[in-house]
């Protein structure tokens, strides 16, 4: 893995992306499976990232102001919990939430952020450096919900690492998977690191439903738009009006997003053909809600005890300090 400079960017970039023949492979044993899928984290391209930042400032998605409210509520604690370590951001996005703990932070030296989109990982890495003076931000372009090899970096060298995992995406995974990811996690911050994670809690559907299915459609544009990336990428032949979008409650604790296949018909994917029935569903991803009480115990059998943990009045999401054992 080599590093890359780029002269108009003060932002130095490691590029683990997966290969095409990855992102074509992983495509194609969700859809063979009885239960189509596909991998939640080949969403986020540009157009993806940039409507999963769209969804964010919708009325019906509670998780982005909510966890934003606990963070500027909370944000002195938990910068006194950090100190001058390493931050280091699984997802960075827009980078609209780290910028609250920046603030409380002057004296953070150093943001690592690790994302599978990585134009935009770019483009906001670069933001953080114009508006942080003194900032030093390393882009990593990986999906870190894989074991990750990080090179020898500098920066982190005999520094306190902290994780930062905002968000609902923890739940895109089953509860096993919760816990394999936090051990994977956890050989990135040793020895004595930390980690602030988000956790949304549980609730009725009649609040999660209208979350991730929203009037406006946004959360449908963000589902397809999977469509249009194999479309691009890897030579399918999805139209996409044949197809529509739903987001479902499911009583075992999750909600589940889907898209439908409206008839009978027959996908080309390079030399591969894929029957989609009329009505067959296409599940896009999940999200696992938790309460406090179970999330700590999938924390416990990763290897973390608990320092702290923040949620809202209303009880809707969770941010919890975790500390390695």
């Amino acid at each position: 893995m080599t590093a890359t400079l780029n002269l108009k960017s003060p932002v130095v970039l490691y590029d683990l992306h997966p290969p095409l023949d990855d992102f074509r492979a992983e495509v194609l044993q969700g859809l063979r499976q009885p239960q189509k899928t596909f991998p939640p984290k080949f969403l986020y391209d540009k157009r993806g990232a940039e409507l999963f930042d769209a969804i964010c400032t919708l009325d019906e998605y509670y998780l982005t102001r909510t966890e934003i409210s606990i963070l500027q509520d909370n944000a002195a604690a938990i910068a006194m919990l950090i100190g001058d370590g390493v931050l280091i951001e699984f997802g960075s996005g827009s980078s609209q939430k780290v910028r609250i703990l920046l603030d409380a932070m002057p004296q953070l030296a150093t943001y690592l952020g690790l994302d599978i989109s990585k134009q935009h990982l770019q483009e906001s890495c670069n933001r953080l450096v114009a508006d942080y003076p003194g900032l030093e931000a390393i882009a990593v372009c990986t999906d870190y919900t894989q074991p990750i090899a990080l090179p020898d970096i500098p920066a982190l060298r005999h520094k306190h690492k902290v994780g930062f995992f905002p968000g609902s995406s923890i739940g895109n995974l089953e509860p096993a998977e919760v816990v394999q990811f936090l051990r994977n996690v956890s050989v990135l911050l040793e020895p004595h690191g930390d980690l602030l994670i988000g956790v949304d809690l549980k609730k009725s559907k009649e609040i999660l439903e209208p979350a991730y299915d929203d009037a406006l459609g946004i959360s449908a544009a963000f589902a397809l738009n999977a469509l249009v990336r194999m479309n691009r990428e890897l030579g399918s032949d999805f139209d996409l009006n044949n197809f529509t979008y739903t987001a479902v409650y499911n009583p075992i604790g999750r909600i589940e997003m889907y898209i439908i296949s409206l008839m009978d018909q027959t996908i080309h994917l390079g030399d591969q053909e894929l029957e989609f029935r009329a009505g067959e569903r296409l599940r896009t991803e999940h999200s696992y809600k938790y309460t406090v009480e179970e999330f700590q115990m999938l924390a416990a059998a990763a290897g973390y005890g608990v320092k702290s943990v923040w949620t809202d009045p209303e009880h809707l999401f969770s941010l919890h300090y975790l500390h390695l054992i």
